[in-house]
């Protein structure tokens, strides 16, 4: 397709018909936030209408959907896809489903790198020369980043320079950009400014017009006059076909329709750090803190924290937090860390961020997840895994479903459940310190705190502390030859990882060493000098209303 100065304004059917059989096509969007929804539902309408198109590479970065049907959950068609390269997989189940039953080429690569490779791509450079990945199921020494059998083709090699080993991620050409913003001038420049992230827009857009692809852009308005051109987030001259969608798919996340406090400025309240300051003012919006079912991936972040198993993990990990520090929680489990810390009044002493862009605030949960509440500024993704990969982050604090005696941490892969490492990667690799969040067993644990001790009412039917974890998302020996601090905090018992292993250093009170530890882990711990978790952790009477 020849590129004209102004891009057309279609349908998305109409725009969508513009990808050929072939193709290599990369999705932006993280979780919901600035994913194309009536792009990617229109291309799924013409899969299953007209078979076409068929064989696409699929590329995005950050996971995009909703555990169900949304998102890159409308491709997850046999024959529409033939190899898919992404980064988190945990929300695209039927994507995930066409690997694990090998239906598809399958890889998984760190998010970041991912970000990275569509500017290598872009400028016409070989590719991303990190050490992000090293010597985990990435590595080509393991896996290559290959989820099945049916994955044989190399993308990553090792390589020497300057004496020192790198992993190479080799530059592709992207032939279909599928992208979203707010608005369009009238020269077809794209605005961002209700979005709640920028993401890789720009990238995406640069890499498919240098390789001779398209470019599709969804927005939800025209404007009749030209935007300022400091406002301009992807010039006109860069995209094919503009798609106006309606509202049901153009959700600010997946979890809420529109939320101006994620692109807002916050208000001087806000700077407190209190969890009430946090909240809207404007009588004609409903404040975070109703329970509406749209709201739901922010009410968490603003209501007081249950006591319970997530509570304590959160609280005690919250306990290692420095002033001054710059932070990145990661999803799940981590989201309860901003809970505690607004309500310790600490959000004015840390910086957090989120790797999709979002700088201070309080970053959303759930499907909002990616998202913050009046962060202090906005960044593009790829930036900010610049500053991440760099060693900018001073703390870390990532989920953990496995643990093992050698150190290494497994995220991405149990069982016949795929997840994917998304940024996991590249944050636990470069952060100052990281903690690793997670119960001690899962399948159906259920505690109890009474009298300040902890009483495990069910004991979980799955072990996380194993022999050997199925794949090694966090490389235990690389981590220890960099001399990371890394702990491993659950409800019952602190670790931390030193040169021999995994060191026990702390119990809860009411927990049996040997029944309750020992007893539950298929190998042994360092035990040298064990002490109490933080009583305040279990003293139930002290939180505040």
């Amino acid at each position: 397709m020849s590129h004209a100065c102004q891009p057309r304004v279609m349908s998305a059917a109409d725009a969508v018909a513009l990808i050929p059989d072939g193709a290599t096509v990369f999705c932006g969007g993280f979780v919901g936030a600035a994913h194309p929804e009536a792009l990617t539902t229109a291309l799924e309408t013409r899969f299953l209408s007209t078979g076409q198109p068929r064989d696409l590479t699929l590329v995005y970065a950050a996971g995009q959907g909703d555990m169900a049907t949304r998102g890159l959950n409308h491709l997850g068609h046999a024959g529409l896809l033939k190899r898919v390269i992404g980064g988190h997989w945990g929300l695209v189940p039927k994507i995930g489903q066409l690997a694990l039953s090998n239906q598809i080429e399958a890889y998984n690569f760190p998010q970041g790198v991912i970000c990275h490779l569509l500017r290598e791509s872009a400028a016409g450079r070989p590719g991303v020369f990190t050490k992000i990945g090293m010597e985990t199921f990435i590595d080509p020494i393991h896996d290559g980043g290959r989820l099945n059998a049916r994955t044989t083709t190399p993308l990553v090699s090792r390589i020497e320079l300057d004496g020192e080993t790198w992993l190479w991620y080799r530059s592709f050409p992207i032939h279909v950009g599928l992208i979203r913003a707010t608005a369009a001038d009238s020269f077809g420049n794209l605005m961002m400014e209700e979005e709640a992230i920028i993401g890789e827009v720009l990238p995406i857009a640069q890499a498919a017009r240098n390789a001779g692809g398209i470019v599709l852009a969804q927005v939800k308005r025209l404007l009749e006059t030209p935007l300022p051109p400091h406002r301009v987030r992807v010039p006109g001259v860069l995209v094919d076909a503009i798609v106006i969608a309606d509202d049901d798919h153009h959700w600010q996340t997946f979890g809420e329709r529109h939320n101006r406090q994620y692109f807002e400025p916050a208000t001087p309240a806000c700077a407190t750090g209190s969890a009430s300051a946090l909240l809207m003012e404007d009588p004609e919006e409903k404040t975070l803190a109703e329970p509406v079912a749209h709201r739901g991936g922010a009410l968490p972040l603003l209501t007081p924290m249950p006591w319970d198993e997530r509570r304590i993990i959160a609280a005690r990990a919250c306990d290692e937090l420095q002033r001054g520090e710059i932070v990145n929680l990661g999803i799940g489990m981590p989201e309860g860390i901003a809970r505690i810390a607004a309500e310790r009044g600490l959000l004015q002493d840390v910086v957090l961020t989120v790797e999709s862009g979002p700088i201070g605030g309080m970053p959303a949960g759930g499907l909002s997840f990616g998202a913050s509440v009046h962060p202090r500024a906005i960044i593009d993704q790829p930036a900010q895994f610049d500053f991440y990969d760099g060693g900018g982050l001073d703390f870390a604090a990532l989920g953990a479903a496995q643990i093992d005696a050698a150190g290494n941490v497994n995220v991405s892969k149990f069982g016949t459940r795929l997840a994917g490492v998304g940024g996991f990667v590249n944050i636990s690799q470069c952060a100052g310190r990281v903690v690793f969040c997670g119960t001690f067993t899962s399948g159906g644990l259920e505690v109890a705190i009474e009298n300040g001790q902890l009483r495990i009412v069910r004991e979980g039917s799955i072990r996380k502390c194993l022999a050997n974890v199925e794949q090694v998302s966090f490389s235990g020996a690389y981590a220890r030859r960099q001399q990371h601090d890394v702990l491993f905090v659950t409800e019952r018992a602190v670790f931390r990882l030193i040169s021999e292993g995994w060191e026990l250093i702390e119990i809860a009170p009411g927990m049996d060493l040997e029944r309750d530890i020992l007893g539950q882990m298929n190998f042994r711990p360092i035990l040298r000098n064990v002490r109490p978790m933080p009583r305040p952790l279990f003293e139930v009477e002290g939180l505040k209303p």
